[in-house]
């Protein structure tokens, strides 16, 4: 765990080790009302929720700060939806609707504040959900670089029935939905002005139709949404949480060619880097293959893959078989190799 720090600094907010501490050594010490009967803030997945009666409230919130606001592939708007939607999704339980908070800064173009407006609500369209409340505020220029959005989103379901990230089984298989670092490499590369020639953009999008399809099948005992911290760290966090270790094979985890050079230009993990659009979903072994095929067959999972197993020998690690034979563990990065990407 990395040490906790008297300043707040921006790895702190980036996921990974140095997120984990500020949020155990600091938040779960001062907020004692986290929470019971249900998902808790002390169990620090992707959402919580409240039991009231047979039925459990899944709730989730979340900030989008992303710079640049428009990208290959998506915008804030996109990410703001998508992120908190799939934050709901990945618990097992089909998102329902969202609140939103703009924070916005004066003078900013009315054109682009509907372009985004726009992309949120296709978002929406894909899943199924409403936007049913929100807030505006507009701030002097220079408090608010642009526009940032507050998104909440809440699903119901069976009281018990949620799908933690704790849930890892010995000899679950592992899944991830498709090509991995697609989100991060391409909010570095515009950022820093590379023309790094990327065949495709971000991947931001909802995962519904992807978690959808394998609860369909049955057989998933954990998911997670590889976001900030990237497949590295939603693994390390599953393994952790479960007291089981994963094997994964580096060669199985799917990563577009033109990614993994620009990956190696900028000096990143694709591992370690955030993604928008995927979700990492452990399924006993029995049904493994059912699982894949069906979200193979969804729009947003035609690439997805088995990538390891999960094992009961070296419990909380992560352990990779890399693409020359040999054996390193997966560490969990101490944050997003980037600030503002999502």
């Amino acid at each position: 765990m990395t040490e906790m720090k008297d300043s707040i600094t921006i790895e702190q907010g980036s996921g990974g080790s140095a997120m984990m501490a500020l949020i155990s050594e600091l938040v779960l010490k001062k907020i004692t009302r986290r929470g019971t009967g249900g998902v808790t803030l002390a169990d620090l997945d992707d959402s919580g929720s409240v039991v009231v009666g047979d039925m459990e409230v899944v709730l989730t919130t979340d900030a989008h700060t992303v710079k640049p606001l428009f990208f290959p592939g998506g915008d804030i708007g996109a990410l703001a939806a998508s992120g908190t939607l799939n934050d709901i999704s990945v618990m097992g339980v089909r998102p329902l609707a969202l609140s939103s908070s703009l924070v916005i800064e004066e003078g900013f173009p009315g054109s682009d504040l509907s372009r985004i407006l726009g992309s949120m609500n296709g978002v929406l369209d894909e899943v199924g959900a409403d936007l049913i409340t929100g807030d505006t505020k507009v701030l002097e220029r220079g408090d608010v670089d642009g526009l940032i959005i507050t998104t909440a989103g809440i699903g119901v379901c069976r009281a018990g029935s949620t799908i933690r990230d704790s849930g890892l089984g010995d000899g679950d298989r592992i899944i991830i939905s498709g090509t991995v670092g697609d989100h991060g490499i391409t909010i570095l590369s515009v950022r820093e002005g590379f023309d790094l020639q990327l065949k495709t953009g971000s991947d931001v999008g909802p995962v519904w139709g992807i978690v959808s399809s394998a609860l369909d099948v049955g057989g998933v005992t954990a998911m997670k949404d590889p976001t900030r911290g990237g497949l590295a760290n939603a693994l390390n966090e599953m393994a952790e949480k479960s007291g089981l270790g994963i094997e994964i094979d580096e060669e199985a985890i799917p990563v577009r060619e033109d990614v993994r050079s620009a990956s190696e230009i900028l000096g990143v993990d694709p591992y370690s880097i955030t993604n928008e659009g995927k979700v990492v979903i452990a399924v006993d072994d029995g049904l493994a293959d059912r699982v894949l095929e069906a979200v193979r067959g969804t729009a947003r999972g035609r690439e997805a893959a088995i990538i390891g197993t999960v094992v009961a020998s070296h419990p909380g690690e992560v352990v990779m078989k890399t693409v020359v034979g040999g054996r390193r563990l997966m560490e969990a990065p101490v944050g997003d190799p980037a600030p503002r990407i999502c």
